[in-house]
């Protein structure tokens, strides 16, 4: 096979890993937002709780969009050693 191939098909690659990685968090954080201002609308008096909890699932849920992000650089890595 041809390396020059194997190295575009890496850069395409890394391209597609951030982003498809990328819809995930994003829909997950936008969520976990939504929710945590209706549950601040209903009980402002939980609100130290209620952004903790929030912050705490936004975070679990970027952790995808970092592994994305990881295996996009090993990907670049790759095609800059057949390129």
């Amino acid at each position: 096979m041809d390396p020059m191939l194997i190295g575009v098909a890496a850069i395409l690659s890394s391209g597609f890993a951030v982003g498809l990685a990328a819809i995930g968090p994003g829909m997950g954080q936008g969520f976990a937002a939504g929710k945590a201002v209706e549950a601040l609308a209903r009980q402002p008096e939980l609100r130290s709780e209620i952004i903790s909890t929030m912050l705490l699932g936004q975070a679990v849920a970027e952790t995808t969009g970092i592994y994305g992000l990881v295996i996009s650089l090993v990907l670049i890595g790759i095609a800059q050693g057949f390129m």
